[in-house]
């Protein structure tokens, strides 16, 4: 299971969240996702404990928490949805109009 974490300051370093998701247990991982373009904290991140318990005691105690001037949204993470690739032109056409010829 991971734990995600949103609202995060831009500020927030790898060491600032497993400091704070310590108190509730062992910190196995921290996953804070960069912007491509400007190398910025995207502002969430992911955190993976040891047991089920101590993520949940996590995730109760800081949700809506204010942490670095910033109410935290923390909750169990969900798995990532895969997104259709349709190279950007909407997908097939046979999916969107019926069976034309062209």
């Amino acid at each position: 299971m991971s734990i995600y974490v949103g609202n995060l300051s831009y500020k927030v370093t790898q060491e600032d969240v497993e400091t704070a998701f310590a108190d509730y247990g062992t910190v196995k991982r921290v996953q804070l996702p960069v912007d491509r373009e400007t190398g910025r904290i995207r502002g969430f991140g992911f955190v993976e404990m040891s047991s089920d318990s101590e993520e949940q005691a996590a995730i109760e105690a800081l949700d809506g928490s204010n942490w670095m001037g910033r109410d935290l949204k923390v909750n169990k993470a969900r798995p990532r949805e895969e997104k259709p690739s349709g190279g950007g032109w909407g997908g097939d056409r046979r999916d969107s109009g019926g069976d034309r010829r062209y």
